[in-house]
């Protein structure tokens, strides 16, 4: 598909606001998403675009954060097999619905997390005691969540983070590291089934990833509990105000 320089541009931009979002308090995905929908990619290309750009910001704080021994991958395997296998059955049932379901899923899809992380409770800097194991984590929380991001994708991040929280009872810092290794790990088993069906547009998925990559850098380097104070509100406001957008161009009736 044709899209202009300017356009590109603004995505450009888009993708690394997002990622840098989301290597802080995830919920980047809320941004370029409709991004991708409003420059007038189709539904599930825009997923699979999104997949793409996101993969490269994903593996740029996960990177950063192995490298920084903020997580070790040993302790991760089983979660990092059960997202993998949940995010690939994800990513093939999306490509089995129709397109005009997926078009009016998303704005509502967007509300609804929007709202979730408007009111869900603020992750401490500190840990506390872990409601379940590790392996229960992973074959719930890891498979569930990776089936969502394979499925749709946006606040997946945030998600991950909030269960490592509440559920594994771990500190901010290393939730959000543990977070972006199976953030990485979605991105990836998503990405590679929408590359055998051809779907991502990769003229503008290259272009993001570029931008995804340096936001991501340099959000995974001030990961720090104060910064979700200010993100997480405008990461509500924004998809909110896309969704709305969305919704006034499917049923514009409705605003008349």
């Amino acid at each position: 598909m044709d899209i202009s320089l300017d356009i590109l541009a603004i995505l450009f931009f888009v993708a690394g606001l997002a990622a840098f979002i989301d290597a802080i308090a995830g919920g980047g995905g809320l941004l370029t998403v409709p991004a991708l929908l409003a420059a007038g990619v189709p539904p599930t290309q825009a997923l699979a675009t999104n997949k793409l750009q996101s993969s490269f910001g994903s593996f740029s704080a996960t990177y950063y954060f192995v490298r920084n021994g903020l997580v070790d991958l040993r302790q991760m395997v089983l979660a990092i097999i059960c997202t993998f296998v949940g995010s690939a059955v994800g990513a093939e049932l999306v490509q089995v619905i129709d397109a005009g379901l997926l078009t009016t899923m998303i704005p509502a899809l967007l509300i609804v997390i929007s709202l979730y992380f408007l009111f869900a409770p603020q992750a401490s800097v500190h840990g506390g005691k872990a409601k379940i194991s590790d392996g229960l984590f992973a074959f719930t929380v890891g498979t569930s969540i990776g089936f969502y991001d394979g499925f749709f994708g946006p606040g997946t991040g945030s998600l991950f983070t909030i269960c490592f929280v509440t559920l594994a009872g771990l500190g901010i810092v290393e939730a959000t590291a543990r977070t972006k290794v199976l953030n990485f790990t979605s991105n990836i088993a998503a990405l590679m089934f929408f590359i055998m069906a051809g779907l991502p547009v990769w003229e503008i998925g290259l272009v993001m990833a570029v931008g995804g990559f340096i936001g991501a850098r340099i959000g995974a380097k001030i990961v720090v509990s104060n910064g979700r104070k200010l993100i997480r509100p405008m990461v509500v406001i924004m998809s909110m105000l896309m969704a709305v957008k969305l919704l006034w161009e499917q049923n514009p009736q409705w605003f008349q």
